[in-house]
């Protein structure tokens, strides 16, 4: 069954009414045989996209009349067969404990979510008012990222005797999240001197950055003030804060270049901060808002949703990896059962039933849809009814069922129509991060889903630590992670200007502010690595399965799709599947099975 691979031409609109950390081994295996065999798998996508045009009246996707090709077999495809196709942990870990010395400190970034019994406690350091400690105490640039290769044309800072050296690799800018390390290295470097302006921070003791453009420069200053602010603001020296804060204001804009408009929105999000801290607002009179609802948004498609899925690979390359898995499993199944967590849009399922309509050795005989919620009815079942006018069109026995809950911990078992006859599989993409806070409804979730026994379960996260507690540790996880993901939007949304700032300001701008700002139970974003969750994972009986190299090829297809493809990374961390943008890990897709 690891041979059994779908593969698409041209996704287009279908007639359908209304809507590697550990080792290289693999890629390295796999990218030897796609260079031989890439024609036999994916055509030209043109402009088209997994998940379609908008529709009109009830705000999900509505598809036109154009053909495309689809071919699935147990073997590499032959020919194309044509149908339409839309396209820590939970041990209860305590961090109410002062914050260590600053010496101790260096290596704090690297360190987090490497705990090896449970998911981070939640519990808030009602200590750390009384231990400040400094951001340049932090390994800013130890490690980070290095889960990763280099890019190949990549520019590097070598450090000789101290001094840093940018090396030309080839010609090209260094990338935002490339500035933010070079500041933090400085930053660090200069923690002797005083920073509270501009003019303190030109050449931090005297180092030579040769290779950098006046811009870069500029640039790697701007960035420093943001770090010197997040130290002020860690310190509880507020008005310092304030002072550098007015600066980063002065030379930045959401209009500006990738580095000014993250240093905008961290910088919003420090005055917010400084608001919660001090219950005054500041000179910019924020006012604060109630937390964007970002899975809502994801249930009601518009334009810049759309426009984030035409161009940004991440979720593409987790969907067709997670449902070529899937595939495989059941490929000789005839009635399946998906447990879906967290089905949003829904649009990922149209990929499974494209596959099964072109299974001839083993034809369906009903595909079920649980969707698992605690809100959102209307929203579900209007996807439910998508779905079901979409499976009508491609003649697959459909049934979608709704499992409502007030509380995932009311999530039992006997909720589900489960029959002896089929096989169950779980797919939770970005389910997971939202009960972080609420650990024993995660506890529940894999109760309920081991006695459901399924095939497999595909989990999707956020491959990053915005879980700590210790502010100054979080603030610069989340500057990291999004500097590369500003940058990634900058690049691969380039010539759409207008969705672009909306995806920065609303989508980033607001999750920021709720990281950085927030604290207790305000803060609702949340995110842990991956071997957080396996650590969890394998506490519940669960054992990580490899992906096939069908998968992994699909996840390589998917990417040259991409005019910023070359700039993404995949690689494997175990069995897991970690997709980034130059060397910084974004997403990660993983397979689990119980044993």
């Amino acid at each position: 069954m690891a041979n059994v691979v779908f593969s698409f031409n041209e996704l287009n609109n279908g007639g359908v009414p209304d809507k590697l950390s550990s080792s290289n081994e693999d890629f390295e295996s796999f990218e030897r045989v796609s260079r031989g065999k890439q024609s036999s798998f994916i055509g030209d996508w043109g402009e088209t996209t997994c998940i379609d045009s908008l529709s009109s009246d009830n705000g999900f996707y509505r598809y036109g009349s154009q053909e495309e090709g689809f071919s699935f077999s147990k073997y590499w495809p032959q020919q194309q067969q044509q149908h339409p196709f839309t396209d820590s942990l939970l041990d209860g870990v305590s961090f109410n404990v002062p914050s260590p010395p600053l010496q101790t400190c260096l290596e704090e970034i690297t360190k987090l979510g490497q705990i090896t019994n449970g998911i981070q406690d939640v519990a808030e350091t009602k200590n750390e008012k009384q231990y400040p400690f400094s951001l340049s105490s932090l390994g800013l640039l130890n490690n980070y990222g290095s889960g990763f290769k280099r890019l190949p044309g990549e520019r590097r800072s070598e450090g000789v005797n101290d001094v840093t050296v940018i090396t030309e690799e080839a010609d090209r800018k260094l990338s935002t999240e490339e500035v933010m390390r070079l500041a933090g290295e400085m930053f660090i470097q200069s923690s002797c001197q005083t920073i509270d302006c501009i003019s303190t921070i030109d050449h931090p003791l005297n180092l030579p950055f040769s290779g950098l453009s006046d811009q870069e420069m500029r640039d790697v200053q701007l960035a420093m003030l943001l770090l010197a602010a997040a130290e002020k603001v860690g310190h509880q020296q507020y008005d310092r804060a304030s002072r550098l804060l007015k600066q980063c204001g002065n030379m930045s804009s959401k209009t500006g270049n990738p580095v000014q408009r993250v240093v905008y929105y961290f910088a919003e999000a420090l005055r917010e901060k400084i608001e919660r801290e001090t219950g005054r607002p500041s000179s910019k009179g924020l006012r604060r808002k109630p937390l964007f609802n970002f899975d809502g948004a994801m249930m009601r498609p518009n334009p810049t949703i759309l426009a984030c899925h035409g161009n940004l690979p991440f979720s593409k390359i987790s969907q067709f990896a997670g449902i070529q898995a899937i595939v495989e499993n059941v490929a000789e199944t005839k009635r399946i059962h998906i447990i879906d967590l967290a089905i949003r849009n829904g649009v990922q399922w149209t990929i499974l039933m494209q596959a099964l309509a072109s299974r001839y050795e083993c034809p369906i005989e009903l595909l079920k849809i649980s969707a698992v919620a605690t809100d959102a009815k209307h929203e579900i079942e209007a996807t439910g009814k998508w779905l079901l006018s979409f499976a009508q069109s491609l003649g697959i026995p459909f049934a979608f069922k709704f499992v409502m809950v007030s509380d995932m911990l009311d999530l039992k078992e006997d909720l589900f129509e489960l029959d002896a006859e089929e096989t169950v599989a779980v797919y939770a993409a970005f389910a997971f991060r939202s009960m972080l806070a609420m650990p024993n409804r995660i506890e529940n979730i894999m109760r309920v889903i081991r006695v459901m026994n399924p095939c497999l379960m595909v989990v999707a996260e956020i491959e990053a630590n915005h879980n700590s507690p210790i502010f100054v540790n979080r603030f610069i996880e989340v500057l990291f992670f999004f500097s590369a993901y500003f940058d990634c939007v900058a690049t691969c949304m380039k010539d759409d200007y207008k969705n672009r700032e909306i995806v920065e300001s609303v989508y980033f701008g607001e999750g920021i502010k709720n990281m950085v700002a927030a604290e207790g139970e305000e803060r609702k974003v949340r995110n842990v690595k991956f071997d957080v969750w396996r650590a969890f994972f394998v506490r519940y009986g669960l054992e990580e399965a490899e992906f096939s190299m069908s998968s992994l090829y699909q996840a390589d297809l998917i990417l040259k799709t991409f005019a910023c493809g070359s700039s993404c990374t995949l690689d494997m961390n175990g069995k897991c599947l970690l997709v980034g943008w130059k060397g910084t890990p974004m997403h990660s897709i993983s397979v689990w099975k119980f044993l």
